[in-house]
């Protein structure tokens, strides 16, 4: 049966996509959560406007989050931890504690799914890699004070 979708759903498509998919998967699931719609000739105009409105929002989100990399890339962010004496962390400086110095040093506002970085545990100079966007990723500069 063919379908048009009206959200991004993983492993069949995205929103605005004319699938195709099994008869009971649309009669059971995806019709009656309001997911997609039948693919009419009316619904096909209405699924390529969807998409065009879907790129031109993809491209918009692309390029500002370029333009956040680039601001990212510049910088050198600061976290303040309690360490001993050879600078060794008691703890360590997680992800959520890098969105956190992101958001307050910057203003950028990510999840902390967005920071790639293994937990760190020392003082000193590190890096981390930050997804803004499915296109777009950029290493940030961290600096871990005691």
């Amino acid at each position: 049966m063919n379908v048009i979708l009206r959200e991004d759903i993983a492993g069949v498509g995205r929103r605005g996509d004319i699938v195709t998919v099994a008869d009971g998967h649309a009669r059971n699931y995806l019709l009656p959560r309001g997911l997609a719609f039948l693919a009419t000739d009316g619904a096909v105009a209405q699924a390529n406007a969807m998409r065009r409105r879907r790129d031109l929002r993809e491209a918009a989100d692309r390029e500002s989050a370029r333009n956040v990399a680039e601001a990212l890339t510049t910088k050198t962010f600061t976290i303040k931890a309690k360490s001993g004496n050879e600078g060794r962390l008691f703890g360590s400086v997680t992800t959520s504690d890098i969105a956190g110095a992101l958001a307050t040093q910057a203003g950028v506002t990510l999840d902390r799914k967005k920071v790639v970085a293994q937990p760190i545990r020392t003082t000193g100079n590190h890096t981390a890699v930050v997804r803004l966007h499915a296109d777009v990723e950029c290493t940030i500069k961290i600096n871990v004070v005691g």
